[in-house]
């Protein structure tokens, strides 16, 4: 009898990747020198005990986020996308642009919350600009797609976090032109729960599509989300850089039949 799979997700790092199974996680680097390291651990916090709809979207956030912490305390050469100089940066002046557009501009609500929506996407495309990110984040769909399907993936994954995009663009510019009718004085906790709503719904419709693939919508959907992995998000990964995929991946499931 075959083993049962284990559904996996994963984070591309600039020098590394990151795997995290339903209980535990392994991550592996490699350093300038050519040393490949890794690491693996239980998860502390886990989304798959919160039952409610509402907060399921938001806890499976907070699961990923918790676990970077974790990961830099075991490998502190590892770098994260959110550790560069210019994704701070670029976040910064989307905050100021978003802000002026929705104070100063002239467009109908719905196309500012639009616009912001795409804006927001600049740390991510500047965080890949001229990285190894980028081919990292393809060594982790090729070695998470070829477990999964038992045979070679390539370097776009259908459960890739990017097909987020387009429900949340939607869901967030729908929220937000709520919150903006609220009174002034309410608005921006109703503009922070737009945001939670907007999660929590996009995480339902991305969980929805990854069922419905042959649906019209979920393909409409998706469509932003694979043009962001075709396009930017990932690229052909070294057989250097797939060995580390592949070693994370190892060890996640490691650790995952070890729990089970």
């Amino acid at each position: 009898m075959s083993e049962e799979k284990v559904r996996l997700g994963g984070m591309a790092l600039p020098n590394g990747v990151l795997v995290h199974g339903p209980s535990g996680w392994a991550c592996a680097i490699r350093h300038p020198d050519g040393r490949l390291e890794v690491a693996s651990a239980p998860k502390r916090f886990r989304a798959a005990n919160v039952r409610s709809p509402f907060l399921r979207g938001p806890a499976r956030l907070v699961e990923a986020l918790a676990v970077l912490p974790e990961v830099k305390r075991a490998l502190p050469a590892a770098m994260l996308p959110m550790q560069s100089r210019r994704v701070v940066s670029s976040m910064v002046g989307v905050v100021l642009v978003v802000r002026e557009i929705r104070e100063s501009s002239r467009l109908r609500p719905a196309a500012q919350e639009l616009i912001s929506g795409l804006l927001a996407l600049a740390p991510a495309v500047f965080a890949l600009r001229g990285s190894e990110l980028a081919a990292y984040h393809g060594a982790e769909h090729i070695s998470i797609g070829s477990y999964e399907h038992g045979k070679p993936a390539t370097r776009e994954h259908e459960r890739c976090g990017g097909h987020l995009l387009g429900p949340l663009l939607a869901t967030t510019a729908v929220g937000n032109v709520l919150a903006g009718l609220a009174p002034e004085r309410v608005r921006n906790q109703a503009r922070a729960a737009a945001q939670v709503g907007a999660l929590a719904a996009s995480t339902e419709i991305f969980g929805w599509m990854t069922r419905h693939p042959e649906n019209l919508v979920a393909q409409a959907l998706s469509k932003p989300g694979h043009e962001l992995q075709h396009r930017f998000s990932t690229v052909e990964p070294t057989p250097e850089q797939l060995e580390v995929a592949e070693a994370a991946l190892a060890a996640c499931l490691e650790l995952e039949h070890g729990a089970g």
